[in-house]
């Protein structure tokens, strides 16, 4: 783990200016800056990041957020990757708090994997471009397959010279480990000797979502029929085959933008479609989808495209494993190329334009292919026919979130009506699946969350009708939200000699009444953390907050602070003299936004009273209502003096 002194070190050299600005052109507007967001699809600037608040908002699609937040959204990184991208760029030196052993082990294992793979890459690159054998032998190669020479830069691709061991020795004269060599696949042993394991092979680097490299395919030039076309890095530490998905890091800003991900097989697929201008693409290296290279792409879209080949192989490779996708939530469709094509050669032949416009026309929703090859093995066999519909009702099951409902009982729809089933038969049937799998679950001791009321075929209806009470809870949440605002930007000013404005906050409000007084409980979380960064002695700036691992406490403080506040110029035009400022005015603005709490709570407890009145039966239960009612008002006419408002009935 990341220490809390390197954390803090990194929030405190962060510039969002800086940050933002390195992935999109920013222009400077009165106190903030200005661009197109990277979001979403616009030509007119709605993007504003605010320098002094430290966050960043889109007008146009509403996405916000601080400068952390913007890296692990552009970037896909997690919380941590993010932290280790932002050190990197400021030359920070991370300092981990304490691991185990094991663990340490196996992160030294890693970063040393890397350090050889990315010298690896270095060296295949160097030997493309400026050995004889790598212009004359695969650089033409590359150029005669129509690859340029920006693409192949790009994808950063190398080429192992066919010499027995000319990169074995130049990685040991550098005093590579000779086991984390062997680790990497890049060489072999053979009788005590160290021989090149891709020797002869164009090499294609395989990245991670930062960039870094993870391992190698390596590919064939001269027709060998003992040798295999490909090898790929064998697993070790970092090269985890069903984890990968290549050209993930060139796709990814591509995937976010299309909202959908276009899955080939192989690694030239993708290289020949970036170049043709389609980005949006990775490749599966020809395997069964895993549902970790699922959830590698569920962090960009849920719309998946399937293109393959058009013949049986390609047929059958595209349906394995697509189920899975289904029940990970995805829009699943496929794209046959037609036989005798990839869709390398396919682009190559027909243009990047004619490509696309293919793609559009005959993608085709996987559940609705799946049964049509499948009737088409059928014919008029009945028995095959009952097995067909078994197959679909199990592939339609796995759509089985509460929230997929309509789009279950669409599939339902249109399947009964090709099978010419009965569509309440087969409802029940695809419902009984759904109901076996969560029995399962259940015997295993997993949650049923997802199921609820899977299966019924009624959707409850919305009744809560618009009034006043949604607007008063907007109210009090904007009241609350002020005084949590208060707290964090004046709560280390001075509120009188020897007191900070945190302990007068503190003094006012019992934590074990916090509950009670504040409705959003991320609010009652960030003043109870609050309190004990700052009796620990930590200043808790909102920096701290903004920058918070959790994701929620951020959100929440970015909500809080994106409040304009600045006085407007027009003002000044019209008022002489000097306008106080909020930092002139923070203690009226502490003292009003707490008392309003605090005159809500006592609001409550009357309006609490007064139904105990009500439901009072004796005289004495009456009295003592009646008494606790004239001591609430007594608090309330107190608490509105000090505020300076006035009570309306």
């Amino acid at each position: 783990m990341i220490s809390q002194e390197s954390i803090q070190e990194i929030q405190s050299k962060i510039d969002i200016i800086d940050i933002v600005g390195s992935f999109i052109k920013l222009k400077k507007r009165g106190a903030n800056y200005l661009g197109n967001c990277p979001f979403h699809n616009e030509k007119t600037p709605s993007f504003t990041v605010s320098p002094s608040k430290e966050i960043y908002k889109c007008f146009g699609c509403g996405k916000s957020g601080n400068a952390i937040g913007f890296v692990m959204d552009h970037e896909k990184y997690s919380y941590v990757e993010t932290l280790r991208w932002m050190a990197e760029r400021y030359n920070i030196d991370l300092k981990e708090t304490e691991t185990s052993p094991e663990f340490k082990a196996i992160q030294h294992t890693a970063d040393s994997l890397f350090i050889i793979n990315n010298y690896a890459r270095d060296f295949f690159t160097d030997t493309l471009f400026n050995s004889d054998e790598g212009r004359e032998i695969a650089l033409s190669y590359l150029r005669e397959r129509g690859f340029r020479e920006e693409i192949i830069k790009k994808f950063q691709l190398g080429f192992n010279p066919s010499a027995k061991d000319e990169f074995a020795q130049s990685a040991l004269s550098r005093q590579y480990n000779k086991e984390l060599l062997l680790k990497t696949g890049l060489v072999v042993n053979r009788d005590d000797k160290f021989m090149d394991n891709y020797r002869g092979r164009i090499i294609f680097p395989i990245h991670n979502l930062s960039g870094k490299i993870l391992g190698f395919g390596a590919r064939i030039i001269k027709s060998n029929d003992r040798a295999p076309k490909y090898i790929n890095t064998p697993e070790n530490e970092i090269y985890v085959k069903s984890k990968i998905l290549y050209g993930s890091y060139f796709a990814r800003t591509a995937i976010d933008k299309a909202n959908e991900c276009l899955l080939v097989e192989g690694y030239t697929d993708v290289v020949s479609l970036h170049q043709a201008g389609i980005e949006n693409v990775v490749a599966s290296g020809g395997t069964s989808l895993t549902t970790d290279q699922l959830r590698l792409i569920k962090k960009y879209t849920n719309n998946l495209t399937i293109i393959y080949d058009g013949d049986n192989a390609g047929i059958k490779a595209a349906l394995r494993g697509l189920d899975l996708a289904v029940e990970e939530g995805f829009n699943v469709h496929l794209v046959l190329i037609p036989d005798k094509e990839d869709p390398d050669s396919f682009v190559n032949k027909i243009g990047a334009e004619s490509f696309a416009a293919f793609i559009k026309k005959e993608k085709k929703d996987f559940i609705l292919f799946q049964l049509e090859i499948a009737l088409k093995e059928t014919g008029n066999d009945s028995t095959k026919k009952a097995s067909v519909v078994n197959q679909i009702a199990e592939t339609i099951s796995k759509i089985n979130k509460t929230e997929e409902f309509t789009r279950r009982q669409d599939y339902i729809k249109q399947v009964s009506e090709i099978l010419k089933v009965e569509e309440a038969g087969f409802n029940a049937l695809v419902n009984k699946l759904i109901r076996e799998k969560y029995s399962k679950q259940e015997l295993k001791g997993s949650k049923t969350d997802n199921f609820n009321e899977a299966s019924s075929l009624t959707i409850p209806q919305d009744e809560t009708k618009p009034d006043e009470s949604f607007s008063l809870f907007q109210k009090d949440e904007l009241h609350e939200q002020a005084m949590v605002r208060s707290l964090i930007e004046f709560g280390l000013k001075e509120w009188n000699e020897g007191q900070k404005v945190a302990e007068y906050i503190f003094s006012q409000i019992d934590d074990t009444d916090l509950s009670e007084l504040l409705d959003n409980k991320l609010l009652v979380d960030i003043i109870n953390l609050y309190r004990e960064w700052y009796y620990a002695g930590i200043e808790p700036t909102d920096k701290n907050f903004l920058y918070h691992e959790d994701k929620s406490i951020n959100d929440m403080i970015i909500r809080i602070m994106d409040v304009n506040t600045e006085i407007s110029p027009k003002w000044k035009e019209h008022y002489e003299g000097h306008i106080p400022t909020r930092e002139e005015l923070y203690k009226e603005e502490v003292l009003s936004t707490l008392t309003y709490v605090q005159l809500r709570k006592v609001k409550r407890l009357i309006a609490e009273n007064q139904q105990e009145l009500e439901k009072a039966k004796s005289s004495e239960e009456q009295m003592i209502c009646i008494e606790t009612h004239q001591h609430l008002k007594q608090i309330e006419m107190e608490l509105t003096k000090r505020a300076g408002t006035v009570i309306y009935k």
